[in-house]
C-alpha cells in the first residue's frame, strides 16, 4: 500500500493510491470541479464516533484543505482533532468496494470499522 502525501507536513489526512483514484472517479462521475472530499467526525456508531465522508462543493471559513495530487480534502476544525495523522484507504474485492480509515488517534474501533473511540 503506498501512501500519497501532499507536500505540506502538516496534512492532517493522507490516502492511498487506490483512494485517491476511487475519489477522482467519484468526483468526475458527480461532475465536482470546485470543492472535493469532506471527511468527518460525528458522534454515533457503535464505539461513540463515526467517519462521515461526502463530496462538497463548498469550503467554510474554518475548514482545512489539503490538495493531493489534485484532489482537494477538506476537513472541519472539530474533526481535525480527531483525523490528524490518519490515512484513506479504498478496498474492492469481487462484492463490493469501500472506503478504509487507518486512524492512529482511534483507542478502538467497531468490527465494520466505521465508528471509533479516540
Amino acid at each position: 500500500m503506498e501512501i500519497k502525501e501532499a507536500d505540506n507536513t502538516t496534512d492532517i489526512v493522507t490516502m492511498t493510491d487506490a483512494a485517491l483514484k476511487e475519489v477522482q472517479r467519484l468526483l468526475d462521475l458527480q461532475g465536482i470541479t470546485e470543492g472535493g472530499l469532506r471527511l468527518g467526525v460525528k458522534g454515533g456508531g457503535c464505539s461513540g464516533l463515526s467517519y462521515t465522508v461526502n463530496f462538497d462543493e463548498k469550503i467554510g471559513e474554518f475548514d482545512t484543505v489539503t490538495e493531493v495530487q489534485g484532489v482537494k480534502v477538506i476537513v472541519d476544525m472539530k474533526s481535525a482533532i480527531y483525523l490528524q495523522g490518519m490515512t484513506l484507504d479504498y478496498q474492492k474485492d469481487m462484492v463490493s468496494g469501500a472506503f478504509k480509515f487507518i486512524n492512529p488517534n482511534a483507542s478502538k474501533t467497531c468490527g465494520c470499522g466505521e465508528s471509533f473511540s479516540a
